[in-house]
């Protein structure tokens, strides 16, 4: 399915299932085909599922236009708009996650009822009051040091075949422009996120893998205490793409956290 923003840049999403919406977003690069078993099991489950390509991601549109952080809060805003979407759940990996706290920073947390965040600190530049940055980026070497990440291998553990068949076959024909995108990631580096997470009135489990290679997974305990009703959990044999490496575990985590 596509949908046309207000800037008028089209935007590949699925939408399966019936019953309480689920909006997930993946992170940087990223396609949405990396959550296919969490979709699986969530319209098994009883849930509607809304599954986003960002602009600049998977198979949507690619553009130079509104490559910050609060453009892509504003997207999430209008599909919500769009779909007629009032009350959901939000779960996504890596800057998947920071585009949801982009939202509300923008329009609060209203039309949220839970959200689950997959290994993703809240701030990613280290300093004396936060220790859980990305790699070693620190004000002295920002913003080019966050491009340290491109070389890093993001699994510890292989993801599952089906996954892996899905994931290729929606690849065919389309690629991640790096380049162009560096003004994005220097945004999301950038951001601390702390200060809108103590103000969330709504549940929110962030979930880290244990053999992150972007930072400790001590973040994830961390930031849940930020929020009011903030939880946590390390998954433990697992790098940064949790629920495609262990999703069983990950999958648990899910239900339990949503049927709460």
């Amino acid at each position: 399915m596509k949908f046309l923003t207000s800037d008028g840049i089209q935007l590949e999403y699925t939408d399966q299932g019936a019953g309480m919406p689920v909006l997930i977003t993946t992170g940087y690069a990223g396609f949405k085909e990396i959550w296919h078993q969490q979709v699986k099991t969530l319209v098994a489950n009883g849930y509607r599922v809304i599954n986003l390509d960002r602009r600049n991601h998977g198979r949507s549109q690619a553009t130079a236009k509104g490559l910050r952080m609060s453009r892509q809060g504003k997207d999430i805003a209008e599909l919500l708009d769009y779909l007629h979407v009032e009350h959901v759940n939000l779960m996504g990996n890596s800057m998947g996650a920071s585009v949801f706290w982009a939202y509300c920073s923008l329009y609060g947390d209203e039309k949220i009822n839970k959200i689950i965040s997959v290994d993703q600190s809240p701030k990613m530049i280290s300093d004396d009051s936060w220790s859980y940055g990305l790699l070693d980026l620190n004000w002295d070497n920002f913003p080019k040091a966050a491009e340290e990440m491109y070389a890093v291998k993001t699994t510890v553990q292989r993801i599952d075949d089906e996954t892996y068949g899905v994931l290729k076959e929606a690849q065919k024909g389309y690629s991640f422009d790096y380049a162009l995108n560096t003004p994005l990631l220097y945004d999301h580096a950038f951001q601390d996120w702390r200060d809108i997470l103590r103000q969330l009135s709504v549940p929110e489990l962030f979930i880290a893998g244990g053999q992150s290679p972007f930072w400790s997974s001590d973040h994830a305990k961390a930031a849940a205490k930020l929020v009011e009703h903030g939880e946590y959990a390390v998954v433990e044999h697992s790098g940064h793409i949790v629920m495609a490496e262990q999703t069983d575990r990950f999958n648990q985590l899910m239900l339990k956290f949503f049927a709460k």
